[in-house]
């Protein structure tokens, strides 16, 4: 159940539900800024995680009229809007924190906190492990995106737990709101590397390097039977890859031929890449040569910009 997409983004929906009631509850009761904090990170991985679950579905959907390249975009959208959620939570902590330690701050029940705080650390170890393993077999940078969250939580949970451990050993209650802006200054790093990965594609950036390597290392492979090729363009819209290039062929090859090496080609490139979908413009070469294309020069062989 939990090993599908939806069903691991619907994992991570009821265990931040509970963790956040649970941090809610305890940092209520005890006055601790950080263990509030906490519940306000653990708030936005749950939106984060509804969000998921909600892109998913979208994104999983076939392509159609409207949507002829699919739906796979929704899941940057996604991610985008929970790296925004993510800066505002944490500059609000970081407010909060500063008036505790302008004001004082005074933390009661610990014991209670620092047992809420493992609890949290156990819970979301195991979680974010999961959904890791999930996104990676499935690609899907919206279920990175909340596994990220997670482990983030993880982090700061600890932090928080030792924080409280000290607090009680010490009595140093301004440590509390110190440890709480060391937990936003966290969450405003996990914001700003989850916005380099999500919001790119939205404005079509091409694949990374060694993707685009790898497409031109099999074409290559096949330069035998190919005069050339040029024109690659290539983008990525939530897990799913295009790729669109022009290869030049003999001008005395047959439709059947330039047909029969543009399936073979497409299948290579997607046993190399998953999830992606290929098109390839077929273009006659405009040399004459007698035994095309072997005596090709080495600069028409080669790939152009």
């Amino acid at each position: 159940m939990f090993r599908t997409k939806t069903g691991a983004a619907g994992l991570s929906v009821l265990s931040n539900t509970l963790l956040i009631l649970l941090k809610l509850v305890a940092g209520i009761l005890s006055g601790s800024v950080s263990i509030i904090a906490e519940a306000i990170h653990s708030g936005i991985d749950l939106l984060a995680a509804l969000i998921a679950f909600v892109c998913l579905r979208i994104a999983g959907r076939p392509a159609d009229r409207e949507h002829p390249f699919g739906h796979g975009k929704v899941e940057n959208v996604s991610g985008t809007i929970e790296a925004v959620l993510i800066f505002v939570a944490a500059i609000f902590i970081i407010y909060e924190a500063i008036n505790r330690i302008i004001a004082g701050a005074i933390v009661e029940y610990l014991s209670m906190g620092i047992a809420v705080m493992a609890i949290s650390v156990a819970v979301n170890i195991i979680v974010s492990r999961h959904l890791l393993r999930v996104a990676r077999d499935s690609d899907s940078i919206a279920l990175e995106a909340d596994a990220r969250h997670l482990t983030a939580d993880v982090y700061t949970s600890l932090g928080v737990l030792v924080g409280l451990v000290v607090v009680q050993v010490t009595g140093l209650n301004i440590l509390d709101p110190i440890i709480a802006i060391g937990v936003s200054l966290f969450i405003l790093r996990a914001a700003y590397k989850l916005t380099r990965k999500a919001f790119p594609p939205l404005i079509d950036i091409r694949l990374p390097e060694d993707e685009e390597a790898l497409i031109e290392s099999t074409m290559s492979e096949h330069m035998g039977e190919l005069v050339g090729f040029h024109e690659l363009r290539t983008r990525k819209a939530g897990s799913e890859r295009y790729i669109e290039l022009h290869m030049i062929m003999a001008r005395d090859a047959s439709v059947e031929r330039a047909h029969s090496l543009c399936d073979h080609l497409e299948e290579d490139i997607k046993s190399r890449l998953p999830n992606t979908h290929v098109t390839i413009h077929v273009e006659p070469c405009d040399m004459e040569c007698d035994t095309c294309p072997d005596s090709c020069p080495e600069d028409q062989k080669m790939p152009g910009p």
